[in-house]
């Protein structure tokens, strides 16, 4: 113990005293201090994580340090449209949805040679980016509805035409029209 009656806190670096204490990683803190450094939640045993001499809440330290991409979302349905700019994370940048442009709307729209051709955006996919819908081979990039730009999964979606939708779109512009075909739930929908 340091002279001066007791460890230093490892944010603010002040004397830290017993009854004001709480210990992680061998490093004392006050109480009022142990929150995490980009939320300011305060933390205890249970949520806090730690990162070399850094402390955070776990939902911000998966957002920081943890494994990013498709399928490393927040848990139990959690959509999120947190970029983690606030983080330091730069997002990437994503390419403008595009229609397909596709002259032929064959489900067998192939390059010469047997190698599957994406009918979105026209090049050439490979096995370890491919995703088949609508009985076409797309990368998994541009496997995403002709009207919204939604994601799309084999159990999401509608094609027509050589063209791939989300259940909602389809819905809307190829399903039934007219009374009695509201938006669910007994809506009724006026429109001119």
């Amino acid at each position: 113990m340091p002279f001066g009656g007791g460890n230093k806190c490892g944010c603010c670096q002040k004397t830290v005293y017993f009854a004001e204490e709480v210990q992680c990683e061998g490093k004392s803190w006050h109480k009022s201090c142990f929150l995490c450094m980009v939320c300011k939640k305060n933390l205890d045993s249970t949520t806090v994580a730690v990162h070399v001499d850094e402390i955070y809440c776990k939902s911000c330290y998966g957002k920081k340090y943890g494994p990013k991409g498709y399928g490393f979302g927040g848990g139990a349905g959690t959509l999120s449209m947190d970029t983690g700019e606030g983080l330091g994370i730069k997002p990437e940048e994503q390419a403008p949805h595009r229609p397909t442009n596709n002259p032929n709307a064959s489900k067998f729209a192939q390059k010469p040679g047997g190698s599957d051709m994406c009918p979105r955006c026209g090049k050439m996919v490979y096995a370890a980016e491919k995703v088949v819908g609508g009985g076409n081979s797309w990368h998994k990039g541009c496997f995403r509805c002709a009207k919204c730009g939604k994601g799309l999964e084999s159990t999401t979606l509608a094609d027509r035409d050589g063209e791939i939708f989300c259940k909602g779109c389809y819905a809307k512009n190829f399903g039934p029209k007219g009374f009695g075909f509201g938006q669910g739930a007994g809506a009724l929908a006026h429109s001119q």
